[in-house]
C-alpha cells in the first residue's frame, strides 16, 4: 500500500532550510558562471543519447516517444549539451561556454540535481576548472581536488597484462605484482613535486601524460591538491585530464576533457545534493 504522503525512493524532496540552501548553492554558482561567460542552458528531459554517457544501460529510465522509438529520462547533461548546441542550434549561436542547472535520472527513480558547465572546442581543462573552484570558495569549502589522466590506464592496459576494471577498482595488489620500478612509482604517486623524479624513468607516452597533469596543476592556485594517475572514470566521453572535487568521501564535483564528434571540449558538474548536505552539517556546527 503507497500512502498519501510518500514519494518514490531516490526522489528529491526540498523544504525549508534545504530548499534555502539549494537555492544559495545555484545562485553563486550561476552569478560566477554569468560572470565568466557562460549562458544558461535547460535541456529537455528526454533524450536519445543517454547511452553515449552512461557505460551501464541497466541505469538508464526507459520510455518511448510517439512513434515507439527508445529515449529515456536525462541521466547525464553534457553529451545532450554538445549535442543541441553543436548540431541543433550551431546555426543560431556561435557561444561555446555554457552551464545548466538541472536533475539527472537514475534506474529506478534516483534524482540528483547538478550544476555544470561545458567549454565547447576548448581542450585546457583549467578553463573550466578555475570556474568551479570559484564556486566552492564563494560557498567557503575548501576540498581536496584530485587530478588524473584517463590515458595513463589506457596506456597501462596495452603495455600490460591489465584492463580498465583494474583501474575502476583500484586494484593496487596487481599493479604492484608486476614488479615494475617505475610503475610502482606511479602507484604511489601523489604531488606535483614528485613527477620530476618519475619522468625521468617511465615510457614517453607516460612522461608525456604526467607533464600534462604537471602543467594543470601549474596553471591553477589550488593549494590542496593530489595526483592520482592510475585512477579511472566511469563516464564514457572522458578521454584525457580529469579532476574530481572530495572531502572525505564525499565527491562534490568532476570534470574533464572530452572528444564527441571530433570536437574536443571541457566541463565539469557540482553535485548540489552533496553540497547541500555538507553546508547544513555545517551550520549544526
Amino acid at each position: 500500500m503507497i500512502f498519501e504522503h510518500e514519494i518514490p525512493d531516490g526522489s528529491k524532496l526540498y523544504f525549508a532550510e534545504s530548499a534555502k540552501k539549494k537555492r544559495q548553492i545555484e545562485t553563486v554558482a550561476s552569478d560566477i558562471l554569468y560572470a565568466e561567460g557562460f549562458d544558461e542552458i535547460v535541456t529537455p528531459l528526454f533524450s536519445y543519447h543517454q547511452h553515449l554517457s552512461i557505460p551501464d544501460e541497466r541505469e538508464l529510465v526507459r520510455v518511448n516517444d510517439k512513434q515507439n522509438h527508445k529515449m529515456t529520462l536525462r541521466a547525464d547533461s553534457t553529451i545532450d549539451v554538445v549535442h543541441i548546441i553543436d548540431k541543433r542550434l550551431g546555426r543560431n549561436t556561435s557561444h561555446k561556454k555554457w552551464f545548466y542547472i538541472q536533475p539527472v535520472f537514475r534506474y529506478p527513480s534516483i534524482e540528483r540535481y547538478q550544476v555544470g558547465a561545458e567549454f565547447l572546442g576548448e581542450s585546457s581543462l583549467s578553463r573550466v576548472m578555475s570556474s568551479a573552484l570559484k564556486i566552492f570558495q564563494a560557498l567557503k569549502l575548501k576540498p581536496l581536488v584530485q587530478i588524473s589522466n584517463m590515458r595513463i590506464p589506457a596506456i597501462l592496459c596495452r603495455m600490460f597484462d591489465l584492463n580498465l576494471d583494474d583501474f575502476r577498482h583500484i586494484n593496487i595488489e596487481k599493479f604492484l605484482s608486476l614488479n615494475v620500478d617505475w610503475l610502482n612509482k606511479l602507484v604511489y604517486l601523489q604531488y606535483v613535486e614528485q613527477i620530476d623524479e618519475i619522468i625521468t624513468m617511465v615510457p614517453q607516452e607516460i612522461k608525456t601524460e604526467l607533464l600534462k597533469m604537471k602543467e594543470l596543476c601549474s596553471e591553477l592556485s589550488c593549494e590542496n591538491t593530489v595526483l592520482s594517475p592510475l585512477y579511472y572514470a566511469e563516464m564514457l566521453y572522458y578521454d584525457e585530464l580529469y579532476f574530481r572535487v572530495i572531502e572525505k568521501n564525499e565527491v562534490y564535483a568532476r570534470g574533464g576533457r572530452y572528444k564527441n564528434d571530433e570536437l574536443t571540449s571541457v566541463g565539469f558538474a557540482i553535485y548540489t545534493d552533496t553540497l547541500i548536505e555538507t553546508l547544513s552539517k555545517e551550520d549544526i556546527k
